[in-house]
């Protein structure tokens, strides 16, 4: 297949904004991957800030950031997304460059455990009143399930209502593929 597939294009656009040096956030740490791919894009001198409500999740991140020698580059919260401006250093205004959302459940938890509307539109609004010119925040829709439906709906309106003079919004979609695969929400900050 020649078309990228869901999680690759979330990397790519990713790697696009986040560079060495900068800051980058996990909105879902889950279990540690997308916190251990930002930890490699940021290097040596820049930080990823993951947050998760999930003791599992936090746990399961900080394995993985150890394992990889990457724990040096991370700082985990045990705390919603919509808590980033509270614990985020003042040095993060116009040094974030990229951050990530991976909305539904944590894969092999928890299933009763949801991310919810409020706090992700809430989390996006923190992020773009701080990101770079240019970053980007990718949110990967996973909505086989009734909440997933339900927040799927709210962030798309949200989104398609912000101005095109503050962001880009970009929507990537395999439309003839069954049992509501995950899709992209991708936005540009202006």
């Amino acid at each position: 297949m020649k078309l990228e597939r869901i999680l690759p294009f979330a990397r790519t656009l990713l790697q696009t904004a986040v560079q060495p040096g900068t800051y980058a956030v996990d909105a879902t740490a889950g279990n540690g991957h997308d916190t251990c791919f930002l930890a490699e894009l940021v290097g040596d001198t820049g930080k990823v800030f993951a947050f998760d409500i999930q003791e599992q999740a936090i746990q399961a991140t900080a394995v993985r950031l150890k394992e990889n020698h990457l724990a040096d580059r991370a700082q985990l919260f045990k705390t919603g997304h919509e808590n980033l401006l509270t614990c985020l250093p003042e040095d993060a205004v116009g040094n974030v460059t990229g951050a990530v959302f991976n909305l539904g459940y944590l894969p092999g938890g928890d299933k009763d455990i949801v991310t919810k509307p409020n706090s992700t539109i809430e989390a996006i609004e923190q992020l773009l009143e701080i990101m770079a010119i240019e970053g980007i925040i990718v949110l990967v829709i996973y909505h086989g399930h009734p909440e997933g439906q339900i927040e799927r709906d709210e962030v798309l309106h949200y989104v398609s209502t912000l101005d095109q003079k503050k962001a880009h919004i970009l929507r990537y979609q395999f439309i003839n593929q069954a049992n509501n695969p995950p899709f992209i929400v991708a936005i540009e900050k202006r």
